[in-house]
């Protein structure tokens, strides 16, 4: 079933981008989704990621299920965990159409979006039905503050506040390009307060176990912003970065002629970027918090070596676009072939190993 993809692709890349995604997500609500199957994982993939045991480390992104719709269904296409939002207190109908464009010739999507989505009571009572109905699998929670809204830090802390105990951790999206000034939360004067705030927030949400909270970063942020970043992170015991978001660059080799749609650039364009920008916040932490590797994730060895360069797990989706579901079974198949081959016998081990 899952080659299936090959036969269906050129119908689902004539049509519009977004189009396409509307019918992916009926597809995955409909009985087709039964037949989807990720296999079994093998016993080296198997990793403690923030104190969350995960079955592999290779992960959904946001942006892919936005509105909490179909998290098992993706969970069964054989992801060890999966992210959805961004998710805006109020619901946001985002940018005008068309926002997407795929540049096929790249690989890649350019966005502009604008956290688009059903608001947070509608995704609230969802995850509410689909925690009471099964706990199978590992759910992240993308944050995000609507565009219009007077008090941005006071709709993240809203939104941790709205979704306590439906997540197992929870993401705060501060990077993406498309909700204008809203990257700005990433210097040193406008982090340290949001960080305050929301730390203050989760104290209050569990006695019991408090709930991992990582930043979304942007992969354009200068060194002196890296270095803020992970001096803050350090400082407050952050659980974890996502290293990271779309870019607002354009890099040289592009060849579409939808290179210069405004919006955020996804997929295989932003593979060395993001390899590097990863490589740097692993130096700037020294290791001491867990880091997420994201970016032109298309094969196993993408995923080693961001885990060989400081991942402790790895999120991707625009490859999805263009390689299907089965990608999920082969980087998992070829992530597990070279970790054999390099005599690990878990993920863990590799983590970090590039600079030893």
């Amino acid at each position: 079933m899952l080659d299936a993809y090959a036969l269906i692709r050129p119908m689902m890349m004539k049509l519009d981008a977004e189009k396409a995604h509307r019918l992916t997500l009926k597809l995955l609500k409909s009985p087709l989704a039964a037949l989807l199957g990720g296999g079994d994982d093998a016993p080296e993939l198997e990793t403690v990621f923030m104190g969350i045991r995960l079955p592999n480390p290779v992960g959904l992104a946001a942006g892919f299920d936005k509105n909490a719709e179909v998290p098992d269904a993706m969970l069964k296409l054989g992801f060890g965990f999966v992210e959805v939002g961004t998710v805006t207190p109020k619901p946001q109908q985002g940018n005008p159409v068309p926002r997407i464009f795929r540049l096929m010739e790249d690989e890649a999507v350019i966005n502009r979006i604008g956290f688009a989505n059903d608001g947070a009571d509608i995704v609230t009572r969802r995850l509410s039905e689909r925690r009471a109905a099964s706990r199978m699998g590992k759910i992240g929670i993308n944050i995000g503050a609507n565009k219009t809204s007077e008090d941005w830090i006071e709709d993240y802390c809203n939104g941790l506040k709205r979704f306590s105990g439906l997540g197992d951790y929870y993401t705060i999206n501060i990077s993406s390009p498309n909700t204008p000034g809203l990257r700005s939360l990433q210097t040193r004067d406008a982090l340290k307060p949001l960080l305050d705030r929301l730390l203050a927030v989760r104290e209050q949400m569990s006695k019991v176990r408090r709930p991992p909270l990582l930043v979304k970063l942007a992969p354009d942020l200068s060194p002196a912003e890296c270095e803020d970043i992970a001096e803050l992170a350090v400082h407050y015991d952050i659980d974890g970065l996502i290293v990271g978001n779309t870019t607002i660059g354009r890099p040289g080799a592009l060849r579409s002629p939808l290179r210069e749609e405004s919006g955020g650039l996804s997929g295989a364009p932003l593979r060395t970027m993001a390899l590097d920008n990863l490589r740097r916040m692993r130096a700037l932490t020294g290791g001491r918090i867990p880091l997420v590797g994201v970016g032109g994730i298309a094969s196993g060895q993408d995923a080693y070596d961001r885990i060989r360069a400081g991942a402790a797990v790895i999120q991707l989706y625009t490859a999805l676009v263009f390689e299907g579901p089965g990608l999920v079974r082969r980087i998992k198949r070829d992530l597990t072939a070279l970790l054999r081959r390099d005599g690990f016998t878990n993920i863990a081990q590799a983590v970090g190993t590039e600079s030893r």
